[in-house]
């Protein structure tokens, strides 16, 4: 939003405000305001997104000031939310007993873009996306733009199911910030699962987007949606998917959950229990992304693969995206080819000594990959930095864990660094363990993070542990049985290893074997018409 139409919109919510609190608030004041909080028999709060408060020196509020401001609102819904039209401010009310409102939250509505430019190339897939995270994290910020960037990029059919508002603000002309979406307004959120329907069965659209689905309806609503072709885009109540897997409620939302009984040789060959949870069906969304922070996402490219790989208690890590470098990144690798034939074209235009160099795609994406920033626990930080400049390694060392994509810490003094710990797991960061500070073990451990290798390598992916590489094989065996091979053999595991891989073959409906002996026992899949292989 440019500061002209924020000063607009501020004016728009200062206007309600009684004059005694209208005298005492600046613009400037107002560019970092979450929330006005007006409660009777207290000094009003303005509350700011750094988690400062400050209260206003205009005496207490009195039930004059709240009738005041009510009288310049919209009715109140049933939820008790209320707005400012043409704008995407929020008013909520706390009522007494008797029903009488008593305290006013006034949310201070902005928008913000940039805030998908990490995830973009998901938004154009044309897949269904599900965001997870708490309260206030920037979940509607991202329907919003979403919501622009389909509906005016793309130019495809949207749909925007808004309830109380929240997406599109008050008022009978959507904000601006959803572009040409169109708005279907829901008064009251019960009403929210018969909205999401009827805008499929009367208005034709391609992209249906909806904030917070929190009941078995309207997760039911979503899979109706969705299994008429539709793309859904919407928020869920759950931080986590792993939580959303455990709420009986909406775990629909991505296949359900059931228990299966197994035979005592499934059991056995699985080493597992004889009642496990399997996934009941196809999920509704194909991609789940977790908003650990405002900048920080944590995407599951396959909603399918990361629910059946946490139910069986495979290890999966989501993608890492952040806001600020991926956004960067994107656009640059959006146009390495538009970058290419500028310089070819300077070249046969200019070919003096200037222009005479040599130039590759290879060199140049190699160019554009993101700086690794590395937060260290008990680690010698001299010889990282020597293991980095040594090594020609695109990282640098940070103190700040926030600021983090990826954690080296001493094995040895893990259990001290618990908070250090449990804030990496918090933010998804990958940890990685030396056993001494020794250049050559601190250099392993680089290049494990890092995904170095002695030959180039353009994976930026991270660093994936021995079981989940032989899954990531086994799984790009199994596609390619799928698709008409025959017998494919993989690498040597240990048995533990192989016990997963046939877990992940039959969950396919396809047939395995162990093969070999000791140090070369490997699975074979089995494909084609050889099915008695021995």
């Amino acid at each position: 939003m440019n500061n002209l139409q924020f000063q607009n919109d501020v004016n728009l919510l200062l206007a309600v405000m009684p004059d005694k609190i209208k005298s005492q608030i600046t613009h400037s004041m107002m560019e970092d305001v979450i929330e006005i909080v007006l409660d009777i028999g207290r000094r009003p709060e303005i509350r700011h997104s750094d988690g400062k408060i400050d209260k206003l020196d205009t005496g207490e509020i009195t039930r004059e000031d709240i009738d005041s401001v009510v009288s310049k609102l919209p009715e109140f819904t049933t939820d008790n939310r209320s707005g400012i039209a043409g704008t995407l401010h929020r008013i909520s009310a706390i009522r007494n007993r008797q029903g009488k409102i008593v305290g006013l939250t006034c949310r201070v509505g902005r928008v913000v873009t940039g805030t998908i430019a990490c995830i973009k190339d998901f938004c154009l897939m044309g897949k269904s996306i599900l965001f997870l995270g708490r309260p206030g994290v920037g979940k509607t910020t991202k329907l919003r733009e979403i919501s622009r960037l389909v509906a005016d990029e793309l130019g495809k059919r949207v749909v925007v199911v808004d309830t109380s508002n929240e997406i599109a603000g008050d008022g009978d002309i959507p904000h601006k910030a959803i572009g040409s979406a169109r708005r279907m307004q829901v008064r009251q959120p019960e009403f929210q699962k018969d909205i999401m329907i009827e805008a499929v069965e009367n208005h034709t659209p391609e992209v249906i987007v909806v904030d917070e689905i929190g009941t078995e309806a309207e997760a039911q609503a979503a899979r109706t949606i969705a299994e008429r072709g539709v793309m859904l885009i919407a928020t869920a109540h759950g931080n986590t998917l792993e939580n959303l897997i455990k709420n009986p409620t909406l775990s629909d939302l991505v296949g359900g959950i059931q228990s299966v009984t197994l035979g005592d040789d499934e059991a056995k060959r699985r080493a597992s229990q004889k009642t496990v949870l399997e996934r009941e069906k196809q999920p509704t969304f194909d991609i789940v992304i977790e908003i650990i922070d405002r900048n920080t996402l944590a995407v599951y490219k396959n909603t399918s693969e990361a629910v059946d790989y946490i139910l069986r208690g495979w290890p999966i890590r989501p993608e890492i995206r952040k806001v600020q470098e991926d956004a960067h990144i994107a656009d640059d690798k959006k146009s390495v080819t538009e970058h290419i034939k500028e310089i070819e074209t300077q070249l046969l235009e200019k070919p003096d000594d200037t222009l005479k160099f040599s130039f590759s795609r290879k060199d140049y994406v190699e160019s554009i990959k993101p700086i690794k920033k590395i937060y260290l626990y008990a680690v010698s930080r001299t010889i990282v930095e020597k293991a980095i400049e040594r090594l020609d390694l695109n990282a640098e060392l940070t103190r700040n864990i926030d600021d983090a994509d990826l954690v080296i810490a001493h094995k040895n003094f893990a259990k001290g660094g618990a908070k250090i710990l449990s804030t990496a797991n918090e933010y998804r960061l990958q940890v990685f363990f030396v056993k001494t500070n020794s250049m050559a073990q601190i250099q392993k451990v680089l290049k494990d993070a890092l995904c170095v290798e002695d030959d180039y390598n353009e994976s930026i992916h991270g660093y994936y542990d021995d079981a989940e590489r032989a899954l990531d094989e086994a799984k790009a065996a199994i596609d390619k049985i799928l698709a008409g091979a025959k017998n494919i053999e993989l690498n040597p595991q240990n048995q533990q290893i192989r016990k997963l891989q046939h877990a992940l073959v039959e969950q396919h409906n396809l047939e395995s074997r162990s093969v070999g002996e000791g140090k070369d026992r490997h699975l074979r899949i089995v494909g084609g018409n050889d099915i008695d292989i021995k």
